[in-house]
């Protein structure tokens, strides 16, 4: 590698450029990647949702979930497992896939295969939502929309047909039907006795208003010089008219369908009550793309909320609860924050030890320069600004100056040899090409087992570890080219060291007098325990005796325990208990967490009682299965005491 050296000594304008190049592309590969808490995680698979309201968790997995599971396994290829629930009226199936399947080419297969089940399932079962579900396809906010005016209904209709769609122009941006609210609908209700007088069924009523609510295109009528388009159009135009619609003639009489069934614009019986704070309320997922930052995703939609309100009815409110972009942009700070104190640290002691500031310039400017050209191979590689990436980068700071470090400490000792500063440099820099080569390979070497990986563990710790090789072996490039370039710039010729009578020199002779002593005391110390080498072993071995039974005592996990703010309750009344009946428990259970948590810690609470819409639940996990079910999601304040 020294014909590196040389080149870079005979080209230190092509070195500056070099590092410039490092500087912007490095800058600009920063500005375009993405930015989230972990990695993204590509496992493919597919979300089955049945729906079938009314029918019961058993005959929805015995008629439509088993049912399902048998055909995918004989008809689709490439399922590793499948995993289903079957509750009230909905069906949920996840279908994973072996690594590297084509996930398009497995929901056409779904598809399909779902179409030929339709003949099975009971009679008025719709086909199935086919969804390709991503692990970072998740919620990354909550859209409360409530008002003190508005109906329940109306705040549906509202964030459904007005304020999803504004937002669904933002790249990365996606959301099911709001949860909570209920659904405008034209209701007949029927009159049993009225139908029994005129000898009617519900099943004449259903025909009569599909025979008689239709729209038919009729081609055209020409009739002079113009042509006409015509259209038999005998839908109803208001909500009244469908009590005219005839049903029966019954002794010559007509029976109208108000006269046995008076219709109404109402709305869906409510079976998904949502709540912020006592208010009725409905609420948005504000879901992002596994391609798309959440940092991105939730700054566009809190961008947009005030032009929505600018246009919305009096009285409605919108309001963005649960960010998960506030823990994102912590995370990445605390990150960035450790990164730079560790770098600095570095630095400090590089003066100490060397003491020469434009030594640790030299040593210095290997971090930054190794860092942004790791975010280049980052870039390329498909990644993104993560704890992971960061967390990598973050380890290697401290590393990424021993080449550099080592470089420049041969060099000062060749010089201090009276040694020529270019004939210092290429003996410094030849004496150590091959120690620093072999130490920065071993330390990528270390991270090669997690190509090995499989599952999650391999999408969140890859980006991790070629953090850190991009930045190892760009630190040994910079050994080789630009730290001597600098060095045959910034280094004085050869000088006789003299005494500095400055604050500065005093500590440096102080400090090299006590690390001198250290030094020496180490040396006392392991020449004791050479001395008593079969003594000082059973006195390791006692030491990793005694300490090897804590492996079970301090635990294990995935991912270490945050304290978000976040507190999750689930509430389970009686079976059977009406939902009316649990929102008054889930009353009485919220007045009394007003109690024990402080006002100024409490930021907002929310309920969620029942099921909500079967689309959502595939990217809402919910623990409720019924009406007598609830969740209580209590979010707390910035300062609050440990939840």
């Amino acid at each position: 590698m020294m014909w590196l050296v040389r080149l870079a000594l005979r080209r230190p304008l092509s070195v500056a450029v070099m590092a410039l190049l490092m500087i912007v592309l490095g800058g600009l590969s920063f500005g375009l990647m993405n930015a989230d808490i972990f990695p993204a995680i590509n496992i493919p698979v597919v979300m089955v949702v049945w729906s079938y309201p009314g029918l019961s968790a058993v005959d929805m997995e015995r008629r439509m979930v088993i049912i399902s599971e048998r055909a995918f396994s004989t008809t689709v290829n490439g399922i590793e497992h499948m995993e289903s629930q079957s509750i009230l009226g909905i069906g949920l199936i996840k279908v994973y896939f072996q690594p590297g399947t084509d996930i398009g080419a497995a929901i056409a297969q779904i598809n399909s295969v779902s179409e030929t089940i339709l003949r099975q399932c009971p009679q008025g079962t719709t086909p199935p939502n086919v969804i390709s579900y991503n692990a970072a396809n998740v919620p990354v906010a909550q859209l409360n929309i409530y008002s003190d005016t508005l109906s329940q209904q109306q705040l549906f209709d509202y964030g459904l047909n007005f304020i999803r769609l504004q937002l669904f122009t933002i790249p990365g941006f996606s959301s099911p039907a709001p949860i909570g609210g209920v659904q405008r609908a034209v209701v007949a209700n029927l009159d049993p006795q009225r139908l029994y007088a005129n000898n009617l069924s519900p099943v004449d009523i259903g025909n009569a208003l599909a025979s008689s609510n239709v729209v038919i295109p009729s081609g055209t009528a020409r009739m002079g010089n113009y042509e006409y388009d015509v259209d038999l159009n005998y839908s109803p135009a208001k909500v009244s008219e469908f009590n005219h619609l005839p049903v029966k003639v019954v002794n010559g009489i007509p029976v109208f369908l108000g006269d046995v069934a008076p219709v109404s614009d109402t709305h869906q019986p409510q079976e998904n009550v949502v709540r912020i704070d006592g208010r009725p309320a409905t609420f948005l997922l504000v879901i992002k793309h596994a391609a798309a930052s959440t940092l991105s995703v939730v700054n566009a939609v809190r961008a947009r909320i005030p032009g929505i309100l600018a246009v919305a009815p009096k009285g409605l409110k919108a309001k963005l609860t649960f960010d998960q972009s506030v823990f994102v942009r912590a995370a990445l700070w605390e990150v960035v924050r450790e990164s730079a104190m560790a770098a600095g640290l570095v630095a400090l002691m590089v003066l100490i030890f060397t003491g020469s500031p434009r030594s640790m310039l030299i040593v210095i400017t290997s971090i930054p320069l190794s860092i942004f050209t790791a975010i280049i191979g980052l870039k390329l590689a498909g990644q993104t600004i993560n704890t992971m990436t960061l967390g990598g980068v973050a380890l290697a700071v401290g590393m990424l100056v021993d080449d550099a470090t080592v470089e420049i400490e041969n060099i000062h000792r060749n010089h201090s040899m009276h040694k020529p500063l270019l004939v210092a440099i290429l003996d410094g820099a030849s004496q150590i090409a091959t120690p620093t080569l072999v130490g920065t390979l071993s330390i990528c070497i270390v991270f090669f087992p997690v190509v090995l990986m499989t599952g999650v563990e391999r999408f969140l710790f890859t980006p991790l570890a070629l953090a850190v090789v991009f930045a190892m072996l760009t630190s040994y490039l910079l050994s080789r080219t630009l730290v001597p370039t600098m060095a045959a710039y910034l280094l004085p010729e050869w000088h006789e060291e003299s005494a500095d009578a400055s604050r500065w020199g005093r500590f440096l002779q102080h400090f090299e007098t006590g690390f001198e002593r250290v030094r020496q005391h180490y040396a006392d110390v392991l020449g004791i325990v050479i001395a008593h080498r079969g003594l000082s072993l059973i006195v390791i071995a006692l030491l990793i005796a005694g300490t090897a039974p804590l492996m079970w005592v301090v635990g294990e996990d995935f991912f270490p325990t945050v304290d978000a703010g976040l507190l999750k309750l689930h509430v389970r009344a009686p079976s059977g208990t009406r939902i009316e009946r649990t929102e008054w428990l889930v009353d009485n259970i919220e007045r009394s967490i007003r109690k024990i948590i402080p006002a100024d810690e409490l930021e907002q609470i929310s309920d969620d009682l029942d099921l909500p819409q079967p689309y959502a639940i595939a990217f809402f996990p919910t623990d409720n299965i019924g009406p007598q079910d609830a969740e209580i999601m209590i979010q707390l304040t910035a300062k609050h005491h440990p939840s």
